[in-house]
């Protein structure tokens, strides 16, 4: 019998991309659901009562929940292109940081994205500081996986798809080659990469959502 997999996510989302990239590593059909956010549908309720939020990957019927979890699912099933490291201390190393990335990376690149003036400042020295610890796991290896993207560049991706749309638009430069070389280079590796380039949403309609999206949070969207 046929396997059916259906990916419940929205057009922008970094978190439903993480499975988006999973699933083509491992060459597993599937049935995209794009959500409307702003009005969520009743299966998605069904099939994610407790957080009601993409992505949600159903595999034969049965949901699995939480893009990191479902990643971690999707490399247990499909054992083609092994995506956590078989090592179990790499394995774990893996997993600390992909938690890092939305623990602590993220909030701090948001905060640099959404606050201004030496808030916006101390965002910056915060997230400076996250990425050292990013740069320094690289190791000279071109992916975090080795050779071959892994785990931990899922993981990661939103920084090549998101950093340029936050650059463009606070009109800074976080991730160049002087001050993060390793990282720079993986964001441009892993950007480029055939499977995962086909998968980015729009440049263009990513900066027009979080121009609006940072007006509407600041309270500066202009009247309608």
């Amino acid at each position: 019998m046929a396997e059916k997999v259906k990916l419940f996510k929205t057009w922008s989302s970094p978190f439903g991309l993480r499975v988006v990239w999973a699933l083509k590593l491992k060459d597993i059909s599937y049935d995209p659901i794009d959500e409307d956010i702003s009005n969520k549908s009743d299966l998605l309720f069904q099939y994610n009562p407790v957080h009601k939020k993409v992505p949600v990957l159903l595999h034969n019927g049965k949901p699995i929940c939480e893009s990191l979890t479902i990643v971690e699912y999707i490399d247990e099933t499909w054992r083609q292109h092994p995506l956590l490291p078989e090592d179990t201390y790499e394995k774990a190393k893996a997993r600390f940081f992909a938690k890092f990335s939305d623990d602590k990376l993220m909030p701090s690149m948001w905060g640099i994205f959404l606050k201004e003036g030496k808030e916006q400042e101390e965002s910056i020295l915060t997230a400076f500081k996250n990425l050292n610890f990013l740069e320094a796991n690289l190791e000279g290896n071109k992916f975090f996986g080795g050779n071959m993207i892994g785990y931990l560049d899922i993981a990661l991706g939103w920084l090549a798809n998101l950093v340029p749309v936050l650059e463009e638009i606070s009109g800074l430069k976080i991730i160049d080659a002087d001050r993060f070389p390793r990282l720079y280079a993986w964001k441009r590796e892993f950007a480029e990469d055939s499977l995962i380039k086909e998968t980015w949403p729009p440049h263009d309609k990513m900066v027009a959502k979080f121009i609006a999206m940072r007006q509407t949070i600041s309270g500066k969207a202009p009247p309608k």
